[in-house]
């Protein structure tokens, strides 16, 4: 299936990006809860496991404004992904707080792989949410083949 393959060719581009993988992981896992997304939170969760996030940061990527864990520019991408799920909720889409501090952090290629990110999860959350797919059986290793740079 053609677009399929397009959508995973894109997050070869988002995973080989500018942007660190731990950030754009975090991203997927509290857009993926924001959409209810099962099979999305538990993969990226996973994923970032995998990667070597610690237990502590994925407990509380849902409260990350009250946690200790987060880097400024993580917690910029993170408000960058809540408001960008959360449009309907914003007569302005994305406050102008959260660009004025997604721009301290992040250049314009970075700032526009932030962007295409939170597009193209939202895209994966609301194909899984639609299809139902189930929570519980995503392997990381998956992932882990399709990036490995060898």
């Amino acid at each position: 299936m053609r677009f399929y393959k397009n959508m995973l060719a894109n997050e070869g581009v988002l995973h080989h990006g500018p942007v660190p993988g731990a950030t754009l992981e975090l991203m997927k896992i509290r857009a993926s809860q924001i959409n209810g997304c099962g099979f999305c939170t538990d993969m990226h969760v996973k994923d970032a496991a995998y990667a070597g996030e610690t237990p502590e940061r994925l407990a509380l990527v849902a409260a990350w404004r009250e946690a200790p864990y987060y880097t400024e520019a993580e917690r910029a991408a993170l408000a960058l992904a809540e408001e960008a799920c959360r449009l309907a909720d914003r007569p302005d889409g994305v406050s102008d707080e959260t660009w004025d501090e997604l721009r301290k952090h992040y250049d314009d290629e970075q700032t526009a792989v932030l962007v295409a990110a939170v597009a193209q999860i939202n895209a994966w959350n609301r194909i899984n949410v639609t299809l139902r797919n189930p929570a519980g059986d995503y392997d990381p290793e998956v992932k882990a083949k399709r990036y490995r740079d060898d």
